[in-house]
C-alpha cells in the first residue's frame, strides 16, 4: 500500500502528477495542424495500448484542455477507413475493435487474440442472460427464474470471466447478495450502455424472450449438461 506524504497524497499519487506535468499537454510551440496531429497520435495511442475501453477523462490528460475529443476521434475513425478495423465507443469509453467482416478470418487464422468474449456453456450464457435484465437479481431469484438451482460455481465462472459483480444487498429476509454486469460485460459485447440490451418489453411481444421463455431454454441447456 502506498504510505501518504505530510500532504496526504501517496506515493503513487504523486507519481502520476510528475507524469501529467512532464508531460505538454498544450504543445503551444506547434503550429495549429502539427499541434492537432500529435494529439490524434496520442489518443490513438492510448487506446492502442489499453486493454479497456478508454473514457473521455482518461483521453483528456494527453491532450490540450480546449481540445475535442469527440472531434479527435472523428478524424482518426477517417483515417480508419478502409482498414479492417475502427475505434468503437463501448462501456463508457472507446477502443480498437475489428471489423465483424473479419470475424471468420481471425477465428480461421487461430490467432491468439487479446479481446472477444470467452466461451460460456449454453446455461452460462441463459445465466448472464437473464443477470443483464433483471438485475439486481439474487441466486435465489435466479433459481425461480430457471425452475432449478443455479450452483455457486455458474456464478463463480461467470465472474472469473469478468461479467459479474455483487450489487446491493438484498431486502429480503437474509439479505443475501445481488448480482449485476460489469463493464466488461458491455466492452465483451460492445454495448455502450445497458440501456443497448434488446428493449425487454419488444421481445416479449415478439415472444422471444420473457421469464418463462428463459426458464425453458435453461432447463434444455441444463439437462444438455447433466448428459
Amino acid at each position: 500500500m502506498a504510505e501518504p506524504d505530510a500532504g496526504g497524497k501517496t506515493r503513487t499519487s504523486r507519481t502520476k502528477d510528475t507524469s501529467e506535468r512532464l508531460l505538454d499537454r498544450e504543445l503551444v510551440d506547434l503550429p495549429p495542424e502539427l499541434r492537432w496531429r500529435e494529439w490524434m497520435l496520442r489518443v490513438e495511442a492510448v487506446i492502442f495500448a489499453a486493454a479497456e475501453p478508454v473514457g473521455r477523462e482518461t483521453l483528456a490528460r494527453v491532450v490540450g484542455k480546449d481540445c475535442s475529443i469527440d472531434l479527435l476521434i472523428d478524424d482518426l475513425r477517417e483515417e480508419l477507413k478502409g482498414r479492417p478495423y475502427d475505434i468503437v465507443f463501448v462501456a463508457g469509453g472507446w477502443q480498437h475493435r475489428t471489423l465483424p467482416a473479419y470475424a471468420s478470418a481471425i477465428r480461421a487464422s487461430q490467432a491468439s487474440t487479446g479481446g472477444g468474449a470467452p466461451v460460456l456453456s449454453d446455461f452460462e450464457a441463459m445465466v448472464l442472460v437473464a443477470i443483464a435484465y433483471f438485475q439486481p437479481i439474487t441466486r435465489g431469484e435466479l433459481g425461480k427464474i430457471f425452475g432449478k438451482e443455479v450452483s455457486r460455481d455458474t456464478i463463480a465462472s461467470l465472474r472469473n470471466a469478468n461479467f459479474l459483480a455483487s450489487g446491493p444487498r438484498s431486502p429480503t429476509p437474509g439479505a443475501p447478495y445481488t448480482y449485476v454486469t460489469t463493464k466488461h460485460f458491455l466492452s465483451a459485447f460492445g454495448l455502450q450502455t445497458l440501456r443497448d440490451l434488446p428493449d425487454i418489453e419488444a421481445l416479449e411481444d415478439a415472444g422471444l424472450l420473457s421469464r418463462k421463455s428463459v426458464q425453458e431454454e435453461a432447463l434444455v441447456a441444463g439437462e444438455g449438461e447433466e448428459d
